[in-house]
This record gives C-alpha cells, structure tokens and sequence, in this order.
C-alpha cells in the first residue's frame, strides 16, 4: 500500500488542486479597460472572453472512487459552498448522492474508502497549517442527517500519516504520529471502529518512511545517513538492519510488497541516470530490473497494481505526454480498448475494487478538465459518470504544446507553451509561469491558470529548468545550489530569450507568476534580471533562503541532507554567503518591476515573514508593491472565495502592466473577499530581533527542571540551578545561562536556543524540546 502523508512535499510539489489557487491583489483599472484590449490585434477573432469562476470555482464534482466491493461511489462536490464528500449507490443517479461530510470551514481534499469500504475516512488541517488529523465517517448509516465524523487522531500539533490500509484487516490501518517528537514520528496500529491506538514502533532512529507488507507488518524503514548518503532498513526483532543503499544525490524508495512477502518493488536509480523499478530480494539483498522507460527519456512514473492479487498490472511514464505500459494481456486488451474510446487524450485509471472487474478511468486533455467513466473490465463497457467542469467551453481552450530550447550553455530545457487562440503568434505579451517545488515538473493536460491567461491573450510558458524531476539524475543534480543566480533561474531567462528570438514574446511585456518555488522564482527573476520582467507576482515564495532554511517543518529534519545538498547549509560560511546572494531580499534595490505578494498565513512552508520582510523592503525604497494575506490559508490556497478574488485581481494587474484582456465585473462577495485580504503595506513590520523578550517568574519553580535530559545518543543536557540562575550544560560542551520567557519556556542568549519543557498539570517535567537554527530535538528526561 502507497503511503498516503497529509501535506506532503518539499517547498510545493504543485498548487492546481482542484480549486487551489493564487490571489492577486486588487487594482482599479476602469480607465485602462480600452487600452488594454486595444493592444490586442485582431480582436474579432479572439475567442469569447470566459468567465474565471468557469476555471477558479469549486468543480461541480471531482475526485470520485469506487468503494473496494463496488456497490458505492464516493465523490468531492460542494456543501453549501465548501467541497464535501457525497456518497451514492452505484447503479443510482448522481442526482441521488448525498452528503457524508460537512465541513463547513475548509475544503475536504484527502479522502478514501477503508479498505472494506465500511467507513471514508479524510484528512483535514485547520486553516492550512497542514497538521492534519485522520477522519472517519460511516457512509453505509446515513439516513435523513449527515453522519458524525470522528477525530481518530484528537491531538493537538501534529501532523499524521497513513502507511497502510490492510485488506487482511479492515478495521485496522497504520498510522504515524509526532506527538511525542515533531520531528519523527512514531508507529501505531489505528482501531477504526474505537480509535484505539497501539504503537508498534518508537521512531529512535531518525525514520523518515516507514513501509509494510501487504498485511500491514511493518517492514521497511528508510532515511538519511550520517554518511550523507539515503539507506533502506529492514525492520526485525533485534532492531534496523541495512539493507540496500544509494547516495544523497540518488532516488531510492520502496514502493509496494511483491505478493511473496520477501521481495519489494523500489524506484531506483543507483548507479544509473534513470529512475527505473525494481524488484529487491530482502532474504538475498538481490535487486532485478523490472522496468525503465522504454524511450529512455524520462524516470520510471509510477506502477498500477492489481486490488485482486497485487500483481503488477500497468507502469506509465510521462514524458511530453502520459505513457502506458501493460503487463499483461488483460490490461493489453483494455488499453486497447480505452485508446479507441478516447484518442488523442491521456487516460488514467483512479479506482479499481477488490475483484478487479470495474476501474474508474478519466479521460483528460489540455483543453479538456476531464470526464469520468465507469469501465466494466469483463463485458469491455463505458458509463459517463459526470465531467469535471461541463460548463467551460473546450472549443474556445487553447492547444499546449510540448517544446524544447537550449539554455546558454547548451543544455536542452523541456517546456510547455500555450498560445492564445485568435491571434498570430507574433509579439504576445508572455507570462512564464515557473512551477513549484521546486523537485517536480510540469505535465501535458488541463491547468487551469495557462488556459486562463491565454483566453485573456497571452502566450504561456512552462519550463521544465534543470531541478526539475522526471529527466534523469544529471539533470535533477544540476540545479544542485543553482537557486536564483545560478543555472536554474538561467533557464527561465534563456526561456524567455527564445521566444523573443522566435518573435513570439514582445520583449517590453513579459511577466512572471508562480507559486512557492515559482514565487521564489518570480522575485529572483525580478530582482536578478530586472530588465527582462515588466511585472510579477510571487505566491508564498521565499525571499530570504536563509530564513526559510531556518524555519523549515520539525517533520522535515530528516531531509536535512536533502537541503544542504539541493540549497547549502547556512552554518557553513561560504554556503550562507551564497546563499545571502542567492536570496532576492538582499537585493530588493534592483527590483524596478511591479510586485504582487501573496501568503497564507497559516503556511508552516513559507512563513509569512518570508512575504513580509520583501514587502517592508520594496515599500522602504519607493518601489510598486502590493501585499494581499489570507488568515484562512496556508502553502497555496484552497478556498473557492480566495481563488475568485485573487483571479480577479491578477486579470486587472496583468492587463494595467503587460495590456492583456481582463473581466472587468466582480460579485460584490468577491469584491468583499478582495477588500479584505488586500494588507496596506503601511501596516506591515518585520520583528527584525531574534531574541524572545524576557520575562520575570518565581525562580523557585527552576528546581522542578533539575536533571539530565537525553538530547542526542551520547549526547545529554545538565539543567541545574546556581545563584537563581538557570543554567544548561551539554556532554563536552560549555554550560550556559536559560532565560525564562514564560514559566516552562527558556532562552540561551549566547547560542540562540530555545528550550521548551514538558510540564504536565500536576507539575511533573517529562522532557524538554530544544529548538536552535529551525531544528527541534526532543529530550526525555533521565533522572
């Protein structure tokens, strides 16, 4: 079983989920409206101007799934204006579904079926701070109200994952949890039916995945070495045994049980370029080839397995376009099938029940959002189930095309153009829109902000810029500390430079927009190139990659070597340097352009002083700059009435700066939705100190604290008491001073280090959690 992690991620692997979308801030344009359009030529061939809530409101319905024995189908459709999950017979209408959640606050993005199909159970965080708890709802006993759903997880900071759903036992799946450590989080057997949680494991070995067999045994456990290197571990009574090992720069991660219990499908491409599936023997430590790109063009994409024998069925790879491989005559024959059915779109299977006969299959295309289909594998049939967005007019979409240029120095970059409809592809105003993450990449098929920005008439340009995954290990290494000044933000400029060679981009209206990474992009191509850009606008980027490095999730610290070997390492003198260099804060004097920053503030990612300081500094110098925050988001946004008001203002800002079409009307709630996210940037301040202010407390309560306390193996903290003074000492190191800044929080002055201790209401000191430089290490006490 596929680990399912709520919020899982780097910086952003994507922000086009389902209604996820951007803000913008708010311009009042009303006197530009005719000269914006006027530098459109043509006008009378341009397609009818579409209106956003057709691409930016919540879908009709979306993310459906068979229940495992088939006779149910679950799907995401709105509540009373919030995305719920709906429920219906299988051989009922659509009409008939009804309601299982009903969260009125945010949208439900994460569900899925148990494994018996007894209960739905969703992830859901508060506000955006991705520290999501698991759900449970019983579809099977709705009457006339909407079941109860139940917090399986009812504890307060933490962030859980589902490794398992075990057929062999329904009831039950394995969980992780970081109550105990945020960092790490430990191994529990979860009672659907009571809630009851069993830990198996306690994460002590720095753990960042943790991988069962088909019947929900904890097997597998991976993570970083000391070494700097990544290292498969069998799980067994006498401990962590290592059992297959790649470098830092490599991919290595098992991904399914083989049917045998002894060997383990894995993504690997130790000692190639290309990520390929294998199948490795636990017993042997053998490892055998199963399949790579038959095209040796990109990584292995992902595998299908069967939910009848969990026999492996299908890979795919996705290269310019989605490619599907069968691997065995069924699956050959309904390949056939399909691509009959649905030529010249991208296909895939999104649910399969138990006995394997009926599979849900979406059929998708770049100027398709997709359409759902009921597919009997045994008498070869296909019933619609809905369309994704029917109302959106596909005839006016524009083609996306996959291209190729060559950056400066001679590397080829993969990219994405989208071209409006209507105009010849001479002299567009361009908006490079570069992805997230920024380890992932963009695809062939519907996204909705490039359809979106063509209808309004500008060209669309997604480079895949060396980083990127999905293109082999060289390529994903050379954007190895090449952020900003370096190759990485090379390849949008050379981006751009084609299509100004080509004559397709007008030079004086190019715009960059992106999210996370592509936020960070956006400021580093203002501030770095700013006589390429005309304007730009940065969703939840980072400004300054040293705080971001600072404040990253305790959950991430065991992808530490990760960031130091893709970013730096800010303690290390020469990387912080760069990295200061690398980060568009220190040079907001060159940013000339007009700025859009947009942030969640709820985003545990991208904090939102990482939006803040780049705003204070842009005002302080004179320079055009708006500020819109959503006190109800976090790393991107997901509320329908957010994604509205930003679409809004992006139209105005695009059309004032690069002369694009816009849509000049608004509801009057998503006029108001605007007025208040839209900050006055008068307002904003950056708490430029780094030390908690100091607070006065009995110090008779320091002898509660006394003690050892277990921070590291070898390695214990001395908390003792001399003079009234709190004082902390690590093994071979020298002791310093705590300054309270509450009753059970503490601060060193000298080292910057926060120490927090677990008090319970009885008083009792359990342990302390040291925080220093972004990192957190939990400390039980010893004595």
């Amino acid at each position: 079983m596929k680990k399912l992690q709520f919020g899982a991620g780097l910086i952003m692997a994507s922000f086009s989920l389902m209604s996820l979308g951007f803000i913008i801030t708010w311009l009042p344009l009303a006197t530009n409206r005719a000269s914006a359009s006027e530098d459109l030529d043509n006008q009378a061939v341009l397609p009818p101007l579409i209106n956003r809530e057709l691409f930016f409101a919540d879908p009709e319905i979306t993310g459906a799934q068979l229940s495992p024995d088939g006779q149910f189908l679950a799907f995401q459709k709105p509540l009373e204006g919030v995305i719920n999950v709906w429920v219906k017979g299988i051989d009922e209408p659509m009409e008939a579904a009804r309601p299982v959640t009903a969260d009125a606050e945010s949208p439900i993005m994460i569900y899925f079926w148990s494994a018996d199909g007894r209960y739905i159970l969703y992830g859901q965080d508060n506000g955006g701070d991705e520290n999501f708890h698991i759900y449970a709802v019983e579809p099977k006993s709705i009457g006339e109200t909407i079941p109860a759903a139940r917090d399986l997880t009812p504890i307060e900071g933490i962030t859980a994952q589902i490794y398992a759903l075990p057929k062999q036992t329904p009831n039950e799946i394995i969980i992780g949890l970081n109550d105990r450590d945020p960092q790490f989080h430990d191994v529990y057997r979860l009672d659907l039916t009571t809630g009851e949680r069993t830990l198996l494991i306690q994460n002590e070995e720095n753990i960042a995945l943790w991988t069962t067999d088909l019947a929900g045994n904890v097997r597998l456990a991976s993570r970083q070495t000391l070494a700097g290197g990544n290292e498969i571990l069998a799980v067994g009574k006498g401990g962590l045994t290592p059992v297959y090992t790649c470098r830092l720069e490599e991919t290595c991660v098992p991904i399914h049980f083989h049917p045998d219990g002894q060997q383990v499908y894995l993504m690997s491409n130790r000692n190639v370029d290309l990520i390929q599936l294998e199948l490795f023997n636990l017993e042997s430590q053998q490892s055998q080839r199963v399949d790579i790109d038959p095209e040796n063009q990109v990584d292995f994409g992902g595998a299908v397995f069967s939910e009848a024998t969990d026999e492996l069925i299908a890979t795919y790879y996705v290269g310019d376009r989605l490619r599907i491989y069968p691997q065995n005559d069924s699956v050959a024959t309904d390949l056939a099938f399909l691509r009959q059915q649905f030529p010249n779109v991208d296909i895939s299977l999104n649910s399969l029940t138990q006995d394997d006969r009926f599979a849900l299959i979406e059929a998708q295309s770049d100027v398709n959002p997709g359409a759902v289909y009921l597919f009997d594998r045994t008498a070869q049939t296909l019933e619609k189930l809905y369309d994704v967005r029917p109302e959106l007019p596909s005839e006016h979409l524009a083609a996306m095309q996959p291209i190729r240029y060559t950056a400066r120095d001679g590397l080829e970059i993969p990219a994405y153009l989208t071209l409006p409809q209507g105009l010849a592809p001479v002299n567009l105003p361009v908006i490079l829109m570069p992805h997230g993450g920024p380890w992932a990449r963009d695809v062939w098929g519907y996204n909705p902000f490039p359809q979106f920005l063509a209808n309004r008439g500008y060209a669309v340009l997604q480079p895949n810029f060396r980083g990127s995954t999905g293109y082999g290990k060289a390529f994903l290494n050379a954007g190895n500390q090449e952020w900003g000044t370096g190759a990485m933000q090379h390849d949008l400029t050379d981006g751009v430079q084609y299509l100004i060679d080509e004559g397709i981009a007008d030079p004086e209206r190019v715009g960059i927009f992106g999210g996370s990474y592509g936020g960070y992009a956006t400021l580093a191509g203002l501030a770095f190139t700013p006589d390429v850009y005309a304007a730009g606008a940065s969703v939840v980027g980072p400004s300054n990659l040293i705080t971001l490095l600072d404040s990253i999730p305790p959950y991430w610290v065991s992808l530490k070597s990760t960031f130091t070997l893709r970013l730096g390492d800010p303690d290390n003198p020469s990387d912080r340097e760069r990295l200061e260099a690398q980060s568009p804060l220190f040079s907001a004097d060159q940013i000339q352009a007009p700025l859009m920053v947009i942030q969640g503030a709820n985003d545990p990612r991208v904090k939102q002083t990482e939006s803040d300081q780049i705003v204070v500094a842009l005002r302080d110098l004179g320079r055009p700059v708006e500020y819109l925050v959503a006190p109800d988001e976090g790393h991107g946004f997901r509320k329908e009435i957010n994604s509205l008001a930003m679409t809004a203002a992006l139209e105005r800002f695009l059309a004032e700066h690069l002369s694009g079409r816009y849509q000049a009307e608004m509801t009057p709630d998503v006029q108001a939705q605007l007025e208040t996210l839209t900050v006055d940037i008068d307002t904003v301040a950056v708490n430029t100190s780094s030390e908690p202010e100091i607070v006065e407390v009995d110090p008779a309560i320091y002898s509660r604290y006394v003690g050892d306390y277990q921070l590291l193996p070898g390695m214990q903290v001395n908390i003792r008491v001399e003079e009234e003074q709190l004082i902390a000492q690590a093994t071979g190191q020298e002791a310093f001073n705590l300054y309270p800044t509450s009753e059970t929080q503490f601060f060193a002055q000298v080292a910057d280090i926060t120490i927090q201790f677990d008090v319970s209401t009885e008083g009792a000191v359990s342990g302390l959690t040291l925080y220093q430089a972004g990192q957190e290490l939990f400390a039980p006490k010893v004595n």
